[in-house]
């Protein structure tokens, strides 16, 4: 199949045009915005010990949202001939014709340089910091060509906004970062695993890889250690900030999500394994609402 191209001789209105480029950054589909957010929100609250610069974490609110939007119109671009062949992005606005190349190129540019504008208002380590975000962002897309850890990168990509959070307040990333890092990177295989679990069938076709195709009849087992994983560093984090007993409350309530996730994943349909991917967000609100209170109390 031939890229779809361009249709110029019918141009579109202007209102038209922007709704294609909000579909390209999946403004109508904020969940990447928000797995991206928690985690950045989690260290922030965790470095500044309940009490973060608040124009440091709107900085970081609004950097995120740009950096997740950039990476949506890269990936659109890495994935311009293989979204067409996939049930579920075939109609993404590249795929099918509505933007140009080189327009979702030029999106992610400017993006990418608007998130940059707003590092420079922070210290010169978060700015070095920032080199690595951006390289990820730019580099996950591809990943999936060569290996079948592409959820891996992913979760590089979205969990370095925990260490430049840290060195955003402190100068610095304790132990404690790294282990919320660490606990990032694997929440990322988790659910990401869960979302190409919808798409496997048509991804085993036309030779795309994904930790939900090496993981094969063992994924649900290997999401459930992930799971259990995933907590007992988050208990570690919790240990070694010295939180108390309202964190711990958010852990186990994250746990019965994690529970749920099992439950409605157990038959392996699109439609169960799609729920369980958008449930992530309730388990990184949970977390997060735990911290805050855990602080304040």
């Amino acid at each position: 199949m031939t890229q779809p191209e361009l249709n110029a001789a019918s141009p579109s209105s202007w209102r038209e045009r922007l709704g294609h480029y909000a579909r390209l950054i999946r403004a109508d589909r904020p969940i990447g915005i928000l797995l991206l957010m928690w985690p950045a929100l989690w260290a922030l609250w965790i470095a500044g010990e309940g009490q973060p610069d608040w124009g440091v974490v709107v900085v970081f609110v609004i950097g995120v949202t740009l950096m997740r939007s950039a990476g949506c119109a890269i990936n659109d671009y890495a994935d311009r001939k293989i979204d067409g062949k996939v049930e579920r992005t075939k109609n993404r606005p590249v795929a099918a014709g509505l933007i140009a190349p080189k327009e979702a190129l030029g999106v992610f540019g400017v993006l990418v340089a608007l998130a940059f504008l707003l590092v420079l208002l922070l210290n010169w380590q978060t700015i070095l910091m920032s080199f690595v975000a951006v390289t990820l962002a730019a580099v996950y897309p591809f990943i999936k060509r060569y290996t079948h850890l592409p959820q891996l990168v992913l979760g590089a990509a979205f969990g370095w906004a925990v260490p430049m959070a840290f060195t955003a307040l402190t100068e610095s990333v304790a132990p404690v970062g790294w282990l919320l890092f660490v606990a990032t990177v694997i929440w990322a295989l988790i659910y990401d695993t869960q979302y190409a679990m919808v798409d496997r069938d048509d991804d085993l076709k036309i030779g795309v890889k994904s930790t939900a195709i090496l993981f094969g009849d063992m994924d649900l087992i290997i999401i459930g250690i992930l799971q259990l994983t995933m907590l007992g560093i988050l208990l570690l984090v919790g240990i070694n900030a010295e939180l108390g007993a309202i964190y711990y409350i958010g852990l186990a309530a994250a746990a019965l999500l994690f529970l749920y996730q099992q439950y409605i994943t157990r038959e392996r349909d699109k439609k169960g394994c799609f729920a369980a991917f958008l449930n992530n967000n309730n388990v990184g609100a949970i977390i997060f609402a735990g911290l805050v209170l855990d602080y304040l109390f």
